[in-house]
This record gives structure tokens, sequence and C-alpha cells, in this order.
């Protein structure tokens, strides 16, 4: 079972959560906040698998209870998920920097809801597609290429380029016919080998690092 904490000002978009965890056998809801605040207390007491967390709350923002939950070392194990109502919202990238596992639009369907929850929850990261577009757009434009990116192999660097474009691992598992497994494996290694703290630092550095599906590292000089 799935544990959440769904962290956001409003309450309607509480309950829809609420309602959307009720209705699948996988997931339950172990708490709620309404604010900041509130966010980082419900999840230091319950220690939920994943935290919906909305990006913009009055008081205490939704960044700020991402900082605290990363930074406690009792809560290493917690997942989150930012919530937002943009395609491209401004903070997309500190959040990335600072932890996140991932951003989904609240206006999803509910079946993608749960999709984005269970990859999460799986150690994977989830970006929307919209998000994903931006991120790749902006990340590109630093062309801060990675400086022990050529320690990946061929394999390594493919994988990474596909995670980069929001796949999960049975998604890029179908597309190189290989097992999810062996997918894991490769993110596993790439992530060793550029000190990433998590897949979507992964994807950071291999956006910036010009990783593609099918595309060469950078050169870094």
């Amino acid at each position: 079972m799935i544990r959440v904490v769904v962290v956001d000002d409003e309450a309607l978009v509480r309950g829809g959560v609420r309602a959307l965890l009720d209705s699948a056998p996988d997931t339950e809801l172990v708490g709620e906040g309404a604010d900041g605040d509130a966010g980082v207390a419900v999840v230091r007491e319950t220690v939920p698998d994943v935290v919906l967390l909305d990006v913009r709350m009055p008081g205490t923002s939704g960044l700020a209870a991402l900082r605290a939950i990363t930074a406690d070392p009792a809560l290493v194990a917690v997942r989150v998920v930012m919530l937002t109502v943009f395609d491209l919202d401004e903070y997309v990238f500190d959040a990335l920097s600072h932890g996140a596992d991932g951003f989904v639009l609240k206006d999803v369907e509910p079946a993608e809801m749960l999709r984005a929850i269970r990859v999460v929850a799986d150690g994977q990261s989830v970006l929307s597609p919209a998000v994903t577009r931006g991120v790749i757009a902006r990340l590109s434009r630093t062309a801060a290429v990675h400086p022990e990116i050529r320690r990946l192999t061929r394999r390594e660097r493919e994988v990474a380029g596909w995670a980069a474009t929001g796949m999960s691992n049975h998604e890029i598992a179908e597309r190189l016919s290989v097992s999810s497994e062996t997918v894991r494996t490769h993110i596993g290694r790439a992530m060793l080998k550029l000190h990433a703290r998590d897949r979507a630092q992964l994807v950071v550095y291999a956006i910036q690092s010009g990783l593609g599906p099918s595309a060469p590292a950078r050169r870094s000089g």
C-alpha cells in the first residue's frame, strides 16, 4: 500500500485527491495539510511514501516545505511530487534542485495522477509532458555539461537520455527491448557516476549535458 500525504491550501484539491486515493486499491491517504507548516508537521508525523505538495500556498510556500522535508534525515525515504496549475512554473528548477521527485499539473486525468504516485513510489521521477518540454527548453540553454558525463557508457547515456524525456523504466524498457530491471541498473549506475542525489537530478544533468535518446553528450570544453 502506497501511503500518501497531500498538502494544498485548496480544500477542493485535497478532497479530490482523497477521493482518488480511496478509489484505488493500492493507495491510501494518511494525512493532509492546508499550508506548508502543517504539511511538514503531518509528513514528520506519518512519514508517508509520497507527498503531493502544492507549489504556491499562502504563508510557508511549497518550496520552503520541500526544503524542510528533504533536509530532514528522518524523511530521507519520503518522495515529493510538486503540484502546479502552470505548464511551466518558475519554481520548477528550484524545486528539482532541492530534491523534488517530479511535477504534475493539477488538471491531469485521475489515472495520470495515480500513475505519477506509483512511479514516484517506485523510486522514479515524473514530469508532466508540458513541464518536461519547458525543463528541456530552459536547461538546454544553460549547457552546463556535467564534468563526469564522459564516464557514462553508451548505454547509460542512452537510458539517461530517455529518462530525460519523462519516460518511466517500463516505458524505456519497451522502447529499447530490454527488461525494466536492466533499465533500473543503468539508471542507478549513471546516478552513481554523476553523483546524482536522485533520478530527478539525473534528468537535470542529462538535459544540461545534451543527452537525448540518441544524442551523444556535449563536449565540456
